[in-house]
């Protein structure tokens, strides 16, 4: 390939990323846990740059909740053990709930809704579905990493006399692994900054601390979000 055509297919997989409204939604979202990590909780340009980032991510994520509702009463892989499943279902019940009630949140915030006090009450309850949802989420990740681990050190047995990062289903368990690996991470920062929007540990989870958890997550969740670039095809 072509310097030219490189950049292009570098440019075409750009447009494809910005075209999503999960991606632009998670690059937001890292401007604005890092101008917390720059204020630290105090008045300034950063503190006001985290405030009105987050009040217009709200819009991106209007309605979304159906999306964790469909995977609600969608059915499971075969196979998945019933504790997993019982977790996952959670997972979606407690992030639909969060969803549903950040759009009030945002009805209150933009001046729409008008009791503040009530709209502070649905924003703490739309904290801790959220925590709750990220703790449901790292069990899961932990349990599926079980499996994956068994699963690897199953098939490395058979393989024991070849070559195994040649075979193609043990290369396939090994990427998921790293996937669920990160995802696990990532549950885990998230966990870490609803205990601190929550104020649940103020004098450890400072907004300085939120900011950078959140930033990572911000960072992790973007990188998850990345295309995969075309592969080339053979002369």
């Amino acid at each position: 390939m072509s310097t030219l055509d490189v950049a292009r297919a570098e440019l075409a997989l750009a447009v494809l990323y910005l075209n999503k409204a999960e991606a632009r939604d998670k690059i937001c979202r890292a401007i604005q846990y890092g101008a917390k990590f720059l204020s630290d909780g105090q008045p300034g340009t950063a503190q006001n740059v985290d405030k009105s980032t987050s009040l217009a991510r709200k819009l991106f994520r209007l309605f979304k909740f159906i999306n964790d509702l469909h995977a609600l009463i969608s059915p499971n892989a075969p196979g998945t053990p019933l504790p997993l499943i019982l977790l996952g279902k959670s997972k979606n019940a407690l992030l639909s709930t969060y969803l549903f009630l950040d759009q009030f949140v945002w009805l209150g915030r933009s001046g729409i809704y008008k009791n503040k006090e009530q709209t502070e009450l649905i924003g703490r309850i739309s904290f801790f579905s959220w925590m709750g949802s990220s703790i449901c989420t790292a069990l899961v990740e932990i349990g599926e990493l079980g499996r994956l681990s068994s699963s690897i050190k199953k098939l490395e047995k058979e393989l024991k006399n070849t070559d195994k990062y040649k075979n193609e289903q043990y290369r396939s368990k090994l990427q998921k692994s790293n996937e669920r690996s990160l995802a696990l991470i990532k549950a885990g920062t998230d966990i870490v900054v609803a205990v601190g929007l929550l104020q649940l540990a103020p004098k450890k989870v400072t907004p300085r601390v939120t900011g950078a958890f959140g930033f990572v997550s911000s960072l992790i969740s973007c990188y998850q979000l990345l295309p995969s670039p075309p592969k080339d095809k053979a002369s």
